[in-house]
């Protein structure tokens, strides 16, 4: 057991789109990650998609619906099946929860991030 400092974690690193986990939690990667611009279009047919904003403002598109603003202090779950894209004008920072294993990209064409422990 020990304290994660989450600000200390997302200073570690600058890229962006590249999901680094910093906890486990039964058999789920918490992880943080920074993006701008867009990921493609996707989904995951066997589990939820779970976004909580620390900093900045995301937009969640979702296939034939209107985009959903995320602001810091809230977050957005996708369900599974859903085709979803986050997307971010400015950077964002972000907590995410995934089972281990779980590729980012889901079925899109897009190579998954490593998910790198730190």
């Amino acid at each position: 057991m020990k304290t994660i400092n989450v600000s200390e974690k997302l200073a570690m690193f600058n890229t962006h789109w590249d999901p680094h986990v910093v906890a486990n939690y039964n058999q789920n990667d918490v992880m943080v990650v920074k993006f701008q611009g867009e990921f493609p279009y996707h989904l995951h047919a066997d589990t939820d998609d779970f976004f909580y904003v620390i900093e900045g403002e995301m937009f969640m598109d979702i296939e034939g619906e209107e985009s959903r603003v995320v602001k810091a202090g809230e977050l957005f779950i996708v369900p599974k099946g859903v085709v979803h894209r986050p997307r971010a004008e400015n950077e964002v920072k972000v907590l995410l929860i995934e089972p281990t294993g779980e590729p980012n990209s889901g079925d899109a064409d897009r190579v998954p991030a490593p998910k790198p422990h730190i």
